[in-house]
């Protein structure tokens, strides 16, 4: 999950265009779905983390370790995440979680290995592995899958922007091209991409109900990338 809030929980309340801002009517139930949803999640990440960690003992690639060790955080997270106090009801937004989620799968190990690529390439893995984690860790229960108000986050890479862990994947796609240039990867790349600053829009807008939101917008200007956007 990305900035300030987490995503997916339980739908809570009436409409307001795109969200739905109603109170369950049925406490026990949506304990039962959000827990549910939570097993889910975990166990979907548990896989990751085998598929990343059989991966590293294959190939004895640190970075492959790495992959592992940031998968059963979220494992961790999804068991320990804390409810929405608003999520989003729109289909689409949930569409864009599960394409900027799982669309990376599609990246295969083909196409153009230049020395300079793997080497690079590998530093760029790194980094963004890195970034991952500690914004895993900023969030703590806060974290989330589809755009929801979980409370918004303001410590460690929240405080340069407002969508670290999508900044995260930016920089592990780029490290992956660079290692495996193809034009399927490439397009693999772009495409998770553009779910990834379609979920960014989906959390603001869902965030912007949040009455501390603008305020932190204003001290944190850049969604994504300092500088650029």
């Amino acid at each position: 999950m990305g900035p300030g809030a987490g995503a997916a929980g339980v739908p809570s309340v009436a409409s307001w265009s795109h969200l739905a801002w109603l109170r369950d009517p049925r406490p026990a139930q949506a304990r039962v779905i959000r827990t549910l949803a939570n097993l889910v999640g975990a166990a979907g990440a548990a896989y990751f983390a085998y598929v990343t960690l059989d991966a590293y003992l294959q190939t004895h690639r640190p970075i492959g370790f790495l992959l592992s060790v940031e998968q059963m955080v979220v494992v961790v997270a999804y068991l320990v995440r804390r409810p929405a106090r608003v999520v989003t009801q729109h289909m689409g937004d949930w569409l864009l979680a599960f394409g900027g989620t799982f669309t990376p799968v599609l990246l295969r190990p083909n196409g153009l290995h230049p020395a300079w690529g793997l080497t690079w390439g590998l530093v760029l893995q790194f980094c963004g592995v890195v970034l991952c984690l500690s914004s895993f860790l900023a969030l703590g229960r806060s974290f989330g899958f589809a755009a929801a108000d979980r409370g918004l986050m303001r410590r460690g890479p929240y405080r340069i922007v407002r969508h670290p862990i999508y900044a995260a994947y930016v920089v592990l796609l780029v490290g992956y091209l660079m290692q495996s240039f193809s034009l399927r990867n490439v397009a693999v790349a772009v495409l998770a991409t553009a779910f990834n600053v379609g979920r960014i829009r989906a959390e603001e807008r869902v965030l912007a109900s949040n009455p501390a939101h603008e305020a932190y917008r204003s001290r944190v200007p850049w969604r994504l990338v300092p500088g650029l956007w």
